[in-house]
């Protein structure tokens, strides 16, 4: 497609990609997106802050200057980049250890960690890292944020009956509320129920309604009306108005351990589920994302996060999707988000301070629900059991130890899936078929593509772990079959990396076959692994009767008339001393 003089100088911006070029047609569009977005996250964010352990301004904080940031730094044009639960347990988990919830401490050390993030995020872009989302699995996310969803569930439970938290992890808390629910709060617990009955029956009945702005709104009322605090009803209290100070976050020398480890925890969600999650939408437009600009965005929003005092910051799916469904298509749309948050801001935090508590711990209640992922579980029970482990296991984590150890597991584990994966073997014998392609087996003896050879390939790369197995099964098929083998031909046209722990053990490969009379030929494709054979080859000093060639037909062709390496004579056993 050609590209008009107006559009050049767009592709060549380094930022600003998610809002140009300006389509006017679409700009009303991302206006009631924008709106919808705040309706629908601005009580979602100040949820985010009873799981972060931070003042509930804070969360407000999240949608404004961090979402800015990423509209003008990132790529992607559907992203938005606000609170995030995952993380906000993160924090809570991790640096409970070292300061109280809600403490000024506590809340410089959450902005600190926020800063450390941004700083990991440049290094990353520095270093091209934008892969680095590939490492952690669908299946241990969807195990990661099941966990996650269950812990944040659980943790609202006393908040919903008015009764006070306690209990370490979500057992704890579980049976903690059993034991006590004769002391619960009836008024609270009308409340917290009256709360939930309004989300679930918008979204069955009224989709597009706000149901948790409608709740909040209407507990604002209620409470101003009914003097909610006076009737044993807890509010959140005085909600500071106007724009967040722009600081450096105060350092904590003595907690910088706990910091950095809070913060890479943090990193590696973030980097996993913001290139998701932009990925998918990019896709869905047909439009060509960019995962390294996309961190320098996330960088910059968690740059301005501890500048003005708040958490860290992440790509959310759940408000990408909300502004999807409401046509927005820029980051236009989140820009009229930050302009509606600094509105309430310097206006309405007033009324905000009315809020009854238990209303936020429905929200953050039915936000814990939404992430676990019954129906990601199910599918991968019907049709991946071992990822399905994955998944169990690190929920499991997640629940039983914390949500730090859970990232652990869910990094560890995809790692070893994917090893596991490279690890086993998948092989196939070729034999001709008289069309004249070739027909793949599993692998047995007595399987020659044509007289005297065998066709062996490898359909996946060679490296430490399978190179071991990958010369067992070779020399096994030699052995075992009961026709003389005089040439194995190693069908490498599959391998597009060899390491040198398996280059090493072809060498050796060669060597066994050839002390058994058996010559061995590779086909590579130079788009493949033919250089590195050749310098494999080299390496060895002597090349032998190992040959090259392009095609499994042309080696076959050129072999089936030339006779293979003589046996190497048996080493005499030493002499016995007289």
């Amino acid at each position: 497609m050609a590209t008009t003089p107006t559009d050049a100088p767009i592709r060549r911006m380094p930022f600003l990609k998610g809002l140009l070029p300006i389509n006017r047609a679409q700009l009303p569009h991302d206006v009631v997106a924008g709106i919808t977005l705040a309706a629908l996250g601005i009580p979602e964010v100040m949820g985010y802050t009873k799981i972060s352990g931070t003042p509930t301004v804070t969360g407000l904080y999240t949608i404004l200057l961090p979402l800015v940031a990423f509209a003008l730094l990132g790529a992607s044009r559907h992203l938005v980049v606000a609170a995030d639960s995952a993380t906000a347990a993160i924090l809570a988990s991790s640096l409970v250890a070292v300061a109280a919830l809600g403490s000024p401490e506590y809340v410089g050390l959450t902005s600190e960690v926020a800063l450390a993030v941004a700083v990991l995020l440049v290094l990353a872009r520095v270093l091209r890292l934008g892969f680095l989302a590939d490492f952690l699995s669908r299946s241990a996310l969807i195990g990661f944020l099941t966990g996650v969803g269950i812990q944040v569930a659980v943790g609202e439970l006393s908040g919903l009956f008015g009764l006070a938290k306690q209990g370490h992890g979500p057992l704890l808390q579980l049976a903690s509320v059993f034991q006590r629910l004769g002391e619960l709060s009836l008024v609270t617990t009308v409340l917290s129920f009256s709360v939930l009955a309004v989300i679930l029956g918008c979204k069955r009945f009224v989709p597009r309604a706000p149901g948790a702005l409608i709740a909040v709104i209407g507990s604002i009322v209620g409470s101003v009306v009914f003097n909610f605090s006076q009737h044993g009803i807890e509010v959140i209290g005085k909600v500071p108005s106007g724009l967040p100070s722009l600081s450096l976050p105060p350092l904590h020398p003595a907690h910088m351990e706990q910091v950095l480890v809070t913060a890479a925890s943090c990193f590696i969600v973030i980097i996993a589920q913001s290139a998701a999650t932009a990925r998918a939408y990019a896709n869905r437009y047909n439009e060509r994302g960019d995962d390294n600009l996309d961190i320098v965005g996330l960088a910059g929003a968690n740059a301005v996060a501890a500048l003005t005092g708040t958490f860290v910051v992440n790509g959310s799916p759940t408000k990408t999707e909300m502004v999807d469904d409401a046509g927005g298509r820029t980051q236009f749309a989140h820009l009229t988000t930050a302009v509606i948050v600094l509105l309430v801001l310097l206006f309405l935090t007033g009324p905000l301070s009315f809020l009854p508590a238990a209303v936020l711990s429905a929200i953050v209640f039915m936000i814990g629900v939404k992430l676990i992922d019954v129906k990601g579980m199910t599918e991968l029970f019907r049709v991946q059991k071992d990822e399905f482990l994955i998944a169990l296991i690190t929920a499991g984590v997640v629940v039983f130890v914390d949500v730090m150890h859970g990232i652990l597991a869910a990094v560890l584990l995809s790692l070893l899936d994917h090893t596991r994966y490279s690890y086993r073997l998948r092989t196939r014998v070729l034999t001709p078929h008289p069309s004249g392609h070739w027909d793949a087996h599993q692998v047995a003896p007595d399987l020659f593509a044509a007289p005297g050879i065998v066709a062996y390939r490898f359909e996946a790369d060679v490296f430490y772990a399978n190179s071991g197995r990958f010369m067992e099964e070779v020399l096994k098929l030699v052995e075992q079959t009961n026709a003389p083998v005089k040439w194995v031909v190693i069908d490498a046209s599959e391998i597009f990396n060899i390491d040198y722990t398996a280059g090493k053990t072809l060498q050796q490969l060669r060597e066994e076959l050839e002390r058994r009379g058996v010559g061995i030929a590779t086909v590579a494709v130079p788009e493949g692994v033919l250089e590195e054979l050749e310098t494999y080859r080299a390496l060895a000093g002597e090349p032998g009767h190992h040959r090259m060639f392009l095609t499994v037909e042309e080696a076959v062709v050129v072999l089936r008339d030339v006779q293979p390496p003589s046996p190497a004579p048996t080493p005499a056993p030493p002499a016995k001393p007289a």
